[in-house]
């Protein structure tokens, strides 16, 4: 093989890396239970390459590899000395940053941003900690209830396409009509900021409302899949295996309730926050923006915990059971053994939330 062809194949090669490195990472930015340890400060060299993931049982385990021929390679925090001897002082400062993380209930980027800043961890990279760009692309029929109350506000009930806030930034630094750009003045007015301070709002109201857009559309996803797990459940109900134990039963109408109970409560604060967010534009102001951003904010722990929780386990019952379908007994076995150990957890943090006012 001559030169040419050798760079040429070295470069191939290269880019291949790149891709599917961008692809592992934007998979971690997007999700629900993973956190990419290139995120955060660490001593130990080759730790940064692995990632921090939610297991089945909500237990908090480091992923060193995940390939489609050898699975995944996930190991618990306290075992990782094993496998950086030459860095004993290093992996033991980092142990302390990872556990402290590692409790955290959910690792979505927005859950990620307030648990690192309350351990006043720095990050290494901010954009690690925004969706990836084939996420907010995928949002964007989500945002559109957030964006077009703010359109009709400064344009009127003019349509203009735009595809999320970022469109509407470059639209608003430069508006096309003297009314829009009264109606923009007559906002900074009532926000309390000048008017060259818009672009900031934006982003803020931008940022806000995407993370409301991208837990919806996880709820969206995941509440049918809950509803189709109960009822799989339920099938096994009428069983000779089940109804010789009345305990057994009595575990399946306590997961169904709960798993219920949990997908209904979590929905209706989604709707309160859509009340609260029309109401933010009926009374446009500084104090009801405030309130409505520490609202949300408020609540993202909770939320990303319960839905991280949710879709961990009806990610393992999808491909364990692919098909649908299972015996009694083999139904059985994955309830008690992948869904009932954790459950209780994401049931109290739906209830601490509920305490919350809406």
């Amino acid at each position: 093989m001559d030169g040419g062809a050798s760079d040429t194949a070295v470069d191939a090669k290269a880019a291949a890396d790149r891709e599917k490195r961008k692809a592992w990472d934007d998979e971690a930015r997007d999700s629900l239970h993973i956190l990419p340890l290139s995120t955060i400060p660490l001593e130990t060299p080759g730790l940064q390459h692995s990632r921090l993931i939610k297991n089945v049982r909500l237990q908090t385990v480091v992923e060193m590899f995940r390939d489609v021929q050898t699975g995944s390679g996930q190991v618990t925090a306290r075992h990782l000395p094993a496998y950086f001897e030459s860095y004993k002082d290093e992996i033991e400062h980092d142990l302390v940053k990872l556990e402290k993380i590692g409790a955290a209930s959910s690792f979505d980027v927005y859950s990620s941003r307030i648990e690192l800043r309350r351990l006043n961890i720095d990050v290494n990279n901010v954009e690690s900690l925004t969706l990836s760009d084939r996420k907010k692309a995928e949002l964007t029929n989500y945002m559109r209830v957030f964006t077009r109350p703010l359109m009709e506000y400064v344009y009127g009930t003019e349509e203009l396409h735009v595809a999320d806030v970022t469109d509407i930034i470059q639209l608003f630094a430069n508006p096309n009509r003297d009314e829009a750009l009264r109606n923009l003045r007559m906002m900074a007015d009532r926000l309390d900021i000048g008017l060259n301070e818009i672009p900031q709002f934006l982003e803020e109201y931008g940022d806000i409302f995407l993370s409301l857009a991208y837990f919806r559309k996880c709820l969206d996803e995941i509440v049918p899949e809950v509803q189709r797990f109960v009822t799989w459940m339920g099938e096994i109900h009428s069983s000779a295996e089940v109804k010789r134990d009345p305990r057994q039963i009595r575990m399946l109408d306590d997961i169904a309730r709960d798993l219920t109970d949990i997908a209904t409560s979590i929905t209706g604060r989604f709707e309160s926050f859509d009340n609260r967010s029309k109401d933010f534009w009926s009374d446009i102001n500084a104090d009801t923006f405030r309130s409505i951003r520490e609202l949300i904010a408020s609540h993202h722990v909770t939320i990303g915990g319960v839905l991280c929780g949710l879709a961990v386990k009806m990610n393992l019952w999808k491909h364990r059971f692919a098909r649908g379908g299972g015996g009694p007994n083999r139904r059985m076995e994955f309830v008690k053994s992948e869904i009932l150990p954790g459950l209780s957890h994401i049931k109290a943090l739906e209830q601490s939330a509920r305490t919350g006012h809406l």
